[in-house]
């Protein structure tokens, strides 16, 4: 049983039953699925840029198994969150076909898979790369799949801004792989995904906050309305803009990044605009949010490719 309030009214809903046993048999694809390797891809993607911008060397076997420690350990960690969450996905229309609530895997297989990919993620990490970078992915998994799945997702509308921090460990795991110390720069990689996701998020949640509402999850948009919402993306865009400028102005790195990062940021903020003066979310349009959501996931792709690409030009002599 679940309960949220919004403007005094009592939102309480029964929650699906517990997904205990699974129904169908188990493919190696339902335990893949559980992994989320769409989000997979954006921490990969992160964390090699991170390796790649940082000063210094590594070893080719040494990155590859800092990669795979890492998408191990955010494979483990989005498990955990299935398992923890296969009521709640249940009651989802966009999470409903999950391994768990499609009755496809028992939930204690989940969780077991969960801590067993998460547990050999940090020794992996710790014995053939380092312990600091070991315990920034201990730090990261414990931050996704208990501080914010267990503890801030049910209990606060401010979950993403706090749990945004989950997402952004892996650029800084990445170079931390290979100079073993934390800088100025790694520490602005994190800000930046750390601010990038709750106007990320948040334009997510603003077309599909009635599947928050049904199964009690205090999201913003569900707990305050649009309008706070609204504002707040627009507050976290320009929050964004200057740290993802702030590489370059510190001489981390070269024009290339600096002019990506001002003309991407102008447009965030371009797009962010008609999100905050718009007074509802239409469903099924091409509408502002959806423009802004599928805009931000092309904004961090293309940020920290041109954060590789500044170190690549950089080293070869292409710049000054």
């Amino acid at each position: 049983m679940v309960a949220l309030l919004r403007n005094g009214t009592d939102l309480t809903m029964a929650s699906t039953a517990p997904t205990t046993a699974a129904t169908m048999p188990t493919e190696w694809r339902d335990f893949f699925a559980l992994t989320k390797p769409r989000v997979m891809t954006l921490v990969i993607f992160t964390a090699i840029c991170g390796m790649l911008a940082a000063p210094g060397a590594i070893h080719p076997v040494i990155a590859f198994t800092a990669i795979l420690a890492i998408a191990m350990g955010a494979g483990g960690s989005a498990a955990l969150n299935c398992w923890w969450e296969a009521d709640i996905d249940a009651g989802m229309k966009r999470t409903m076909s999950r391994p768990l609530p499609g009755g496809r895997m028992r939930r204690d297989d989940a969780r077991d898979f969960g801590i067993f990919l998460s547990g050999v993620s940090i020794m992996l990490m710790g014995l053939a790369v380092g312990w600091l970078a070991a315990a920034l992915l201990l730090g990261a998994i414990i931050y996704y799949a208990v501080i914010y799945t267990m503890w801030l997702k049910p209990r606060t509308p401010q979950n993403i801004v706090i749990g945004g921090g989950a997402g952004a460990f892996p650029p800084l795991i990445g170079w931390v792989a290979v100079t073993g110390d934390i800088t100025a720069m790694p520490i602005l990689l994190f800000a930046i995904i750390f601010f990038w996701t709750p106007p990320h998020f948040w334009a997510l949640a603003l077309f599909v906050q009635s599947d928050y509402a049904k199964v009690g999850i205090p999201m913003l948009p569900v707990v305050s309305g649009e309008k706070v919402t609204r504002r707040q993306i627009m507050f976290y865009t320009l929050l964004l803009a200057p740290i993802a400028i702030a590489p370059w102005y510190i001489g981390g790195t070269g024009w290339i990044y600096g002019s990506v990062a001002v003309v991407l940021s102008a447009l965030f903020v371009v797009l962010a605009m008609p999100v905050f003066t718009r007074m509802r979310a239409e469903v099924d349009a091409m509408t502002p949010e959806k423009t802004l959501f599928k805009f931000s996931i092309v904004y961090l792709f293309v940020l920290f490719a041109a954060l590789v690409l500044d170190r690549v030009a950089a080293y070869q002599g292409w710049i000054a």
